[in-house]
């Protein structure tokens, strides 16, 4: 009992008040409801994979356990309910040989729907680059559909003082990631289904997926089939002239396997001096610690930048 309520507290469903007007003054007036699970569909086109895997089975057993203890959340749906938030929740009952779940029911509009759903499940610790490319280009659609205005909501700068935000702006602020990196991950929705599986897989870099994004469908084919081939792993270098060949009309299956075969520059390696080290470290501090602080650093400058 014990192990399946330790899993379940790291369920994390948060904001349904502000998603849908319960906070800053408004009123929620959702109930939860026993749904049987064969009244509930997807959400269409839900970019977040439901994967039967470990972290599944554990859901699994705690569900059978102790029940769904966070509700679900969803819309009426031509006499039934779309699922916008547990589809896991969902998946596990299922496995769990339940036939009913509770369920948070809102009517809400298409617009409301997507944000809260992309909102919901990017709360996950673990989230694969194709999920947060067509999530963040769910989201940036509805919020532009959704008339916020295009230069944005004023209420969510920090500051009077601040320019109103753009919608991809609201996208990255609620992300947590920066413009720049939102627009990196949209630019993914434009990759053929297999690239996208090897840039989910680490096969294929972020920014090497995102260059290769800029060519033909054929084009990708071809780039396809080379590092099938090679079982190469593309440089941004390589990646970034191959974007080249494709803007000057030269981008064959020849001239990628030549940018392809070339071997590679050697990775740049750095040796921190420790006196260097003891100027921010005490003697005392693991090598570990300081390694973990120092990437930890980094990655907070990486988002900005």
């Amino acid at each position: 009992m014990a192990r399946g309520r330790q899993f379940a507290d790291k369920i994390k469903i948060t904001g349904y008040d502000e998603l849908f007007g319960g906070g800053a003054g408004g009123r929620c007036d959702a109930e939860i409801k026993e749904i049987p699970l064969a009244d509930i569909r997807p959400f269409a086109n839900h970019p977040f994979k439901v994967k039967d895997d470990e972290e599944r089975e554990k859901l699994a057993e705690s569900v059978k356990e102790n029940g769904v203890i966070v509700p679900a959340l969803a819309r009426p749906s031509e006499g039934k309910y779309e699922l916008i938030s547990g589809h896991r929740r969902k998946r596990a009952a299922e496995l769990a040989g339940l036939t009913s779940m509770p369920v948070i029911v809102r009517d809400i509009d298409d617009d409301a729907a997507t944000i809260a759903m992309v909102d919901a499940n990017l709360q996950r610790e673990r989230i694969l680059p194709s999920e947060k490319a067509f999530s963040y280009k769910m989201k940036l659609e509805a919020l532009k559909r959704q008339g916020k205005r295009s230069d944005l909501i004023e209420q969510v700068t920090c500051d009077p003082g601040e320019h109103r935000l753009k919608a991809r702006d609201i996208v990255a602020k609620d992300a947590g990631e920066s413009a720049a990196q939102v627009r990196r991950f949209i630019r993914l929705t434009e990759l053929q289904q297999e690239l996208l599986d090897k840039v989910d897989a680490n096969e294929l870099g972020l920014k090497q997926g995102v260059e290769i994004s800029y060519l033909t469908k054929n084009e990708q084919k071809s780039f396809l089939s080379v590092v099938n081939e090679l079982s190469a792993k593309p440089s941004v270098e390589q990646a970034a002239r191959i974007r080249n060949l494709s803007r000057d009309g030269r981008c064959t299956k020849e001239s990628i396997y030549a940018v392809l075969k070339e071997e590679k520059a050697k990775p740049r390696s750095f040796v921190i001096k420790q006196e260097r080290l003891l100027d921010y470290f005490p003697e005392n501090v693991s090598d570990d610690v300081i390694e973990r602080t120092i990437f930890g650093l980094l990655d907070k400058w990486k988002k900005t930048h």
